[in-house]
């Protein structure tokens, strides 16, 4: 390790010696060559002098033209660079596409690289983003025309062009040409990183270079005034015959030897000589190279290439360079997303996308995702342009899932005549794949040897619920909605918007149809009936019940930022509650009319039971009949309550008008005899035996 650090020492020393001694002679010698060409120089100038006029002239006219056939020369040598480069870029881009991103002939891409830079021809990466547009547009056209070939179904001699023969594939066939157009974009990609990754590399040596020429620079010019005082101690030194290391010890030897000396050991040439350095010469040539005017430098990619001081280039040039390269990376990104949103809207001219089922559209979507993904990890940015197509069309799909859907229950709702319907058993299955917890479609089961026969009743949770044709389809449609959010979950606020649009639709419609009347217009009813009304009823029920399921489904595919949009739930909970209400009102309201008209006649006298309350107990029992099996009991019993609270208000205005009190009179015991007629029929409708009617209030309270 000491003859090591010895050897070094020395070599550092030798240096100066060679300065001190060898430069000066040197710098003699070349000065008097220069000298001898001048005096030559000068006695040919003194020749030409003496000649012929016209000898002068002629040599004068050939010196004039020299400049600019240098120029012409220079320019030529550019163009010529510029063609090359050119032609790489066309080479490179346009081989087979196959899973192979190594760089095309890398020696000569640094050379051209080189070159240009060397000529400041820095746009030149220009002409390989121009290359990436063919490219990318040839990419597409030669997919598509391998595609068409291969289907027997389109005749290319009748549909000529490539857009025209795209749209007559299904959508498989469609599919598996985007999948290839996509893996096509992602190897070109990977290539044009490769590419532009060398060439910014080149760029990054020339300026590490001149960053290290001016750190050199500087160092020297801080060490010259230091120098001069080693220069003048190893001269002497070296007359004397002695070892420098033994003149001066680790600790004395001159700062600026030693900083040479560290400048020494921290160069790539600075490796310890394993032999003698005085009996191998060779080892003392190592200082020479801090002579040289050019540095060799490593590419990524193995590639070494000298770089030599006259690249006359500014930092910020270099720098700005480098950056438009990186940009030129970010284009070849846009350029494949563009080129693919022209591929997508092409095919989406006749609707094409906008008629994919929900499976099919996830796909699609999936596949796109991917490639975005694949595209920004691969060049380091997004690019928003097929992101953004995809969002159109996934709200295009919305729409039009949407609007066939909204369409259907309009033409189903107007042609309801509100009679209740036998129940499949397909649909029974379907709400009981949801009381399972699964909110989405069972698969079709195969056809059993004994068909099952419909229901009269759907059974939900083991409640009843009679129904009309078109509830049970719309259930089937709200799923439909569920499960497409489960598809694709980026349309779930959207498919929520319009899910809430869908049942504020069939509660408005159904309330015009069947609380408005609108139904004797619309399917020719001739009347509204109770049983109707109880139906309608019922279904809003059903419908309410699934509220709470959708919800809570929905809620679980939403981002907490976005749960506000949950309220049009509870909106539309209360709209249908607020609509239930109105048909009740409307069922007390129809018996009301009844016993205004019937009570206000009512005379008390025999018969008993009046021909007044045979008719009254006859309408209740019709009223029972019409909405017992269509509603649950408790709410049955409800809303006999209520009409027997109509009923009482109206005898005991009749009786007041009659002067008829509870005094045990015989008109009272008339009136007590017809009420008790009225009771007993009333409490022997099923499930109405215990009702508390509390009779008593239809007298006057004595003061």
């Amino acid at each position: 390790r000491k003859t090591s650090q010895a050897v070094k020492l020395l070599r550092e020393k030798i240096s100066k010696i060679d300065k001190v001694m060898c430069e000066g002679s040197l710098r003699v010698l070349r000065l008097s060559l220069t000298r001898n060409n001048c005096i030559k120089a000068y006695n040919k100038l003194k020749l030409m002098a003496t000649v012929d006029y016209l000898a002068h002239i002629s040599m004068a006219v050939f010196l004039r033209h020299l400049g600019s056939q240098l120029c012409e020369l220079e320019k030529l040598i550019d163009k010529m660079m510029i063609a090359e480069f050119s032609t790489y870029a066309r080479n490179d881009l346009n081989r087979p596409l196959e899973d192979d991103c190594q760089i095309l002939e890398e020696e000569r891409l640094v050379s051209l690289v080189f070159g240009l830079l060397k000529q400041r021809k820095l746009n030149f990466y220009e002409i390989y983003g121009d290359e990436m547009i063919n490219t990318a547009k040839n990419i597409i056209k030669q997919c598509v025309v391998n595609t068409v070939s291969q289907i027997e179904e389109i005749d290319t001699e009748v549909v000529v062009k490539l857009a025209d023969q795209m749209r007559l594939m299904n959508f498989p066939q469609w599919f598996d040409l985007l999948k290839n157009i996509f893996s096509k974009f992602t190897i070109f990609l990977k290539r044009v990183k490769a590419t532009l990754n060398t060439i910014r590399s080149v760029v990054f040596l020339v300026l590490d270079k001149n960053q290290k020429t001016r750190d050199l620079e500087d160092t020297l010019q801080k060490n010259s005034a230091k120098e001069s005082l080693v220069d003048s101690e190893v001269a002497y030194l070296t007359h004397e015959g002695m070892f420098i290391s033994d003149a001066f010890g680790d600790g004395d030897l001159p700062a600026a030897a030693a900083d040479s000396a560290s400048q020494r050991n921290t160069s790539p040439n600075s490796e310890p000589c394993s032999s003698d350095s005085v009996s191998e010469p060779e080892c003392t040539t190592d200082s020479s190279s801090s002579k040289e005017h050019t540095s060799s430098s490593v590419t990524p990619g193995g590639v070494e290439m000298m770089i030599s001081d006259d690249m006359k280039l500014t930092d910020l040039e270099l720098v700005r360079l480098a950056n438009n390269i990186q940009e030129l990376l970010y284009n070849a990104s846009d350029i494949c997303h563009d080129r693919s949103v022209k591929f997508l809207m092409a095919r989406a001219k006749d609707g094409f996308l906008e008629k994919l089922n929900s499976n099919e559209f996830l796909t699609l979507s999936r596949l796109m995702e991917g490639f975005i993904l694949d595209t920004e990890q691969i060049c380091g940015r997004k690019s928003m342009s097929l992101r953004g197509a995809l969002q159109s069309q996934a709200n295009r799909f919305v729409n039009r899932f949407h609007e066939e859907r909204k369409t259907k229950l309009s033409l189903l709702l107007d042609n309801e005549r509100w009679k209740q319907a036998e129940v499949p058993a397909e649909f029974q299955d379907l709400v009981d794949s949801v009381s399972d917890g699964r909110i989405s479609l069972p698969e079709k089961k195969p056809t059993a040897t004994e068909e099952r026969k419909p229901a009269e009743f759907l059974i939900v949770e083991g409640q009843k619920y009679a129904t009309v044709g078109t509830v049970l389809l719309l259930i089937r449609i709200i799923l439909e909605y569920c499960q497409c959010v489960d598809n694709i979950p980026s349309i779930a606020t959207d498919m929520l918007t319009r899910l809430s649009d869908l049942l504020k639709y069939f509660n408005s419609r159904s309330c015009q149809l069947v609380l408005g009347a609108g139904a004797l217009q619309v399917v020719g009813l001739k009347t509204i009936t109770t049983k109707n009304l109880a139906l309608s009823s019922r279904c809003l029920q059903l419908i309410v019940h699934y509220i709470p399921i959708i919800r809570a489904h929905f809620e679980a595919r939403l981002q907490p930022k976005q749960f506000s949009m949950l309220r049009h739930f509870d909106h539309i909970t209360k709209d249908y509650h607020d609509h239930i209400a109105e048909i009740s009102a409307k069922l007390v309201a129809i018996m009301d009319s009844l016993f205004d008209k019937l009570l206000s006649k009512y005379e008390v006298k025999a018969p008993v039971p009046s021909a007044c309350f045979r008719n009254i107990c006859k309408q209740m029992a019709k009223m029972h009949e019409a909405i017992y099996d269509l509603l649950p009991e408790e709410q049955t019993q409800m809303l006999f309550l209520r009409i027997n609270a109509s009923y009482k208000l109206h005898l005991k205005r009749q009786l007041a008008h009659l002067n008829v009190v509870n005094d045990g009179g015989p008109l009272n015991g008339l009136v007590t005899s017809d009420v008790a007629f009225y009771t007993g029929n009333l409490q022997a409708l099923k499930g109405l035996n215990n009702l508390d009617l509390n009779m008593a209030e239809i007298w006057e309270q004595k003061r």
